[in-house]
């Protein structure tokens, strides 16, 4: 599932103030630019807006109007045991002071919402079916890794915006979920584990007409659609020695993934033409198409020596132009861009008062 790396550790959020000039003209950024943005970030991002406050709040995704967001969040304040699914108005509503609406059952732990064609029903992957409490996290583990619970209880539904389940997607036994819809409306994207292996598979937004698309070894996760519905990409971990390919093994066994290791995959929406695009290093994820479909926004540790901090970086669709875009010391992950391209929404660390809190960010996209 798509977590937040290395969320446990305890980051400094204090963002640096504006101390030179930057391409783009000051009178273009709001006062809260210069307490949210690195100076380098000024080139890429404006306006921005913090829209949480508390907890871990991730994986964002937008309605197709681009009016509202739907997200995950373990926030307490909320009453939160571990992650539901919420929605907001991201223009008007203010969660610094009011719950958002809560449209999850409530019963174990949630994951991966979309909203569907309509903006009035949404899909999410939850383990309720499993049990009402939330599922264990691992505990620390002796030999130092660190894993992904892989819940073998999620599995993929379909609600309305009362929270009213309208459809169970998936019913295979092992986990199901990371559902992504495709712009056109028409498909979803999932990862399962019905094979043994954590595979990528797609289906119609009914449930119907299931395709396998990858079937390589190693964990294939987080895919999301082009803008014009007809790529993929997604993260992958591929596991080359014995060595490494028997531990892979051994953790999913136990329900369990190791992150560390990721690069970025593109393929046609039918999972034909696989090419790998970065080979950077490290974890390399949460990768979204840029709205012109020609490059790639994603979430990278890999110029890192002690796995952290995490940034958002740019790439061309042939591995080449890396460039980096948010410059925080702390953690920048989930980027998605707006339908419309004219925003886009983030988790970071930044400005959570030195807590391990992760919120969710808007901003105006000015760059190329």
């Amino acid at each position: 599932m798509r977590k937040i790396l290395f969320v446990a550790l305890c980051f400094a959020a204090a963002c640096s103030p504006k101390t030179e000039q930057t391409a783009v003209e000051p009178e273009a950024h709001s006062a809260s630019d210069s307490l949210l943005l690195h100076p380098e970030e000024m080139k890429y991002l404006k306006n921005i807006k913090q829209l949480t406050f508390g907890g871990n709040n991730a994986e964002a995704y937008w309605s197709f109007d681009d009016s509202m967001l739907v997200f995950q969040s373990d926030f307490s304040g909320w009453g939160n045991e571990c992650d539901q699914i919420f929605y907001t108005n991201w223009q008007t509503d203010d969660l610094k002071n009011n719950a958002p609406k809560k449209i999850s059952t409530g019963l174990g732990r949630t994951t991966c919402s979309y909203f569907l064609p309509g903006d009035k029903t949404f899909v999410y992957a939850s383990t309720h079916l499993g049990g009402e409490a939330c599922p264990p996290v691992p505990e620390r583990r002796t030999d130092g890794k660190y894993v992904w619970p892989i819940y073998d209880s999620f599995d993929i539904f379909t609600a309305d915006l009362e929270g009213t389940i309208l459809n169970q997607l998936t019913s295979e036994p092992g986990y199901d979920a990371e559902a992504t819809v495709s712009p056109k409306g028409d498909k979803i994207i999932f990862t399962s584990m019905r094979t043994g292996d954590l595979e990528l598979y797609t289906m119609n937004i009914d449930g119907t007409d299931v395709k396998q698309i990858t079937s390589e070894l190693g964990y294939d996760g987080g895919a999301f659609f082009s803008p014009d519905g007809t790529k993929l990409v997604w993260r992958a971990s591929r596991p080359q020695t014995e060595e490494e390919k028997q531990e892979y093994k051994d953790l999913l066994k136990e329900g369990l993934v190791m992150p560390t290791q990721m690069e970025l995959y593109v393929a046609n929406a039918d999972g034909t033409d696989i090419r790998k695009i970065t080979s950077l290093g490290k974890a390399n994820w949460a990768p979204f198409f840029h709205p012109s479909g020609e490059k790639l926004i994603f979430a990278s540790n890999h110029q890192t020596e002690r796995g952290f901090p995490f940034n958002l970086f740019m790439i061309n669709l042939d591995g080449t132009g890396l460039t980096r875009i948010t410059h925080d010391g702390t953690f920048d992950a989930f980027p998605v861009f707006s339908n419309n391209g004219k925003y886009i929404v983030f988790a970071s660390n930044r400005n959570n008062g030195g807590t391990r809190d992760t919120n969710l960010f808007v901003a105006e996209w000015i760059g190329d």
